[in-house]
């Protein structure tokens, strides 16, 4: 990776870019895999931790992509 590639993934525009990916994609992926559990209140600890993986993963896809996009040029 080049010596740049942390200034980039923590800039004002992919922060935005992956945030807006991530409450979008994690919002649709918490609720098919974690749905019934929110449906019926059973919120422990391990589900709220999941839940917020969910939206950490594509948070760091859509931010990886967008720094690797700006580096090649595109």
């Amino acid at each position: 990776m080049k010596p740049d590639f942390f200034i980039l993934m923590f800039s004002k525009g992919v922060m935005q870019r992956a945030s807006k990916v991530s409450l979008l994609v994690g919002t649709i992926l918490a609720l098919i895999n974690h749905g019934d559990v929110l449906w019926v209140g059973g919120i422990t600890t391990t589900v709220t931790v999941k839940i917020l993986i969910t939206f950490l993963v594509p948070y760091l896809v859509s931010a990886y992509s967008s720094v690797r996009a700006i580096q090649s040029g595109q």
